[in-house]
C-alpha cells in the first residue's frame, strides 16, 4: 500500500466490503516505535451498523485501499452490539 499522511486520509469516507458507508476517517492510532499507523477510527457510524453510534476503531490490516475513499477488506457482521 502507498504510504499516505494523516491529513491525506482525514474524512475520507470508509466503504465496507459489501458496498455499504460507514463513516469517515476521524483520526488514527500511530505506533511510536516505527512509526506506522496501527487504526483508524470512524466516528458515528449509522445506528444500522453500529449499536449505539459509538466510535469504531479499525485495524490497518483490514484495510484494502485508499484512494479517493478508504476500502475494507474486512469487517465483522453488523450490526455491531454495544457490549462486546
Amino acid at each position: 500500500m502507498v504510504d499516505h499522511y494523516l491529513s491525506e486520509i482525514r474524512g475520507l469516507p470508509v466503504i465496507l466490503p459489501d458496498g455499504r458507508v460507514i463513516g469517515t476517517v476521524n483520526d488514527a492510532v500511530v505506533e511510536t516505535n516505527g512509526w506506522k499507523c496501527s487504526h483508524i477510527f470512524v466516528a458515528n457510524p449509522p445506528s444500522e451498523l453500529v449499536e449505539g453510534r459509538i466510535h469504531v476503531s479499525i485495524p490497518w490490516h483490514w484495510i484494502r485501499s485508499i484512494g479517493d475513499v478508504v476500502i475494507l477488506r474486512w469487517f465483522p457482521k453488523t450490526p455491531i452490539p454495544r457490549d462486546l
